[in-house]
């Protein structure tokens, strides 16, 4: 089951589950590149420290090869001697250490950037569990990298000790030389050993990153099943967005109908259109569209104003043209004030609120 799933996973990741991954700790690291970084470390304090350091330690020790007899072997002597040795070597090789500690860090930030994972220190029982860690030890991938350390000393050791070999050539007629003179000679041999292991991790560090960055792409690959459920994930189900459209129109439509009986005239189209319009002369600049609606809306808006007394007055143009260029609590535009003035006019004329005209017809409508 676990083949079938994978092979279904053809997908390449999202952004959104490359964040996931990332913030989980599951990111591209190469354990080469760390060690390529120590021994670019390493070729430099050889090359720029290791003089000052060996100069240091010559220093420290020579004390006790070249004149033993003249250190006391009292034991609070011998205790002063011990602190003093172990205090000056640590000042002696602390930039070496420094270093090394800094290209770690570099190493790690170079290939992941800043990654903030606490997952990853959480404490987990599974980690700690003797079965699994015996599992862990045994399992394939660990036998796996095994062999690849194994592997990988035998060659840099290969490579670095035939570069260093011409310089061991004589060095069994040091045995006479002061311990300054062979110092230096091992200082020379570590140079170049520490070099062409430089270079051969250079390649193992290049292939090594190239293999976990293709793995990690590999395990982060999704089925189109997966990306699918993240988009419903992130935009939401279709279903659930046109429910709740469904349920916000329902709404809207009963704050509209709330309003038709406050209109104080329905036009229409007469059977597919109907327009609510409210107009107070003294506070109102222009009449305010209420509510407007198609078909069966349009059927219970012309209920709703049979129900209040709302005078409904056909004008099929104004009604369409309404509808088209107004929205709901809008007031008229400039360009249909005639038409609904005409309309206006004619229902407060009904009502007792304007002086009747002379010959009094129903509106019709003037714009197109």
């Amino acid at each position: 089951m676990a083949d079938e799933d994978d092979s279904q996973k053809t997908e390449d990741p999202t952004d959104k589950r490359k964040a996931k991954s990332r913030s989980d700790g599951e990111v591209a690291q190469s354990q080469e590149i760390k060690s390529w970084m120590s021994l670019i470390g390493g070729a430099f304090a050889l090359l720029v420290l290791a003089p000052g350091v060996a100069t240091d330690i010559r220093l420290i020790t020579f004390k006790f090869i070249e004149s033993p007899e003249k250190i006391s072997l009292d034991l609070k002597h011998l205790q002063f001697i011990f602190a003093e040795v172990i205090l000056e070597t640590a000042i002696a090789v602390a930039p070496v250490l420094l270093l090394l500690m800094l290209l770690a860090f570099v190493a790690n930030v170079a290939q992941t950037g800043f990654v903030w994972a606490p997952k990853k220190i959480v404490p987990e029982l599974k980690k700690i569990s003797p079965k699994a860690g015996l599992k862990r030890m045994f399992s394939l991938h660990s036998i796996v990298e095994l062999i690849k350390g194994v592997l990988k000393l035998v060659l840099v050791t290969f490579v670095g000790m035939t570069v260093a070999a011409p310089f061991m050539t004589d060095m069994s007629l040091f045995i006479d030389r002061s311990v300054g003179d062979m110092l230096d000679r091992l200082l020379v041999i570590s140079v170049w050993f520490t070099l062409a292991a430089v270079g051969v991790m250079t390649a193992i560090s290049a292939l090594d990153y190239s293999y976990q960055k293709a793995k990690s792409i590999k395990q982060q690959k999704m089925s189109k099943q997966e990306i699918k459920d993240e988009n419903k994930q992130s935009e939401g189900d279709p279903q659930v967005k046109a429910r709740i459209r469904q349920i916000r129109t329902e709404r809207a439509q009963q704050r509209m109908m709330a309003s038709v009986p406050d209109a104080d005239v329905i036009v229409t189209n007469p059977t597919h259109y109907a327009i609510a319009l409210k107009y107070k002369m003294e506070e109102m600049q222009a009449p305010i569209l209420v509510a407007k609606g198609i078909d069966e809306v349009a059927a219970r808006i012309r209920e709703c104003g049979e129900d209040n007394d709302i005078p409904i007055v056909e004008n099929p143009p104004l009604a369409r043209a309404l509808f088209a260029t107004v929205e709901i609590d809008e007031e008229v535009p400039a360009e249909h004030y005639m038409a609904v003035a005409e309309v206006i006019g004619y229902v407060m004329r009904m009502r007792g609120e304007l002086p009747p005209l002379q010959t009094e017809q129903k509106p019709q409508d003037k714009s197109t």
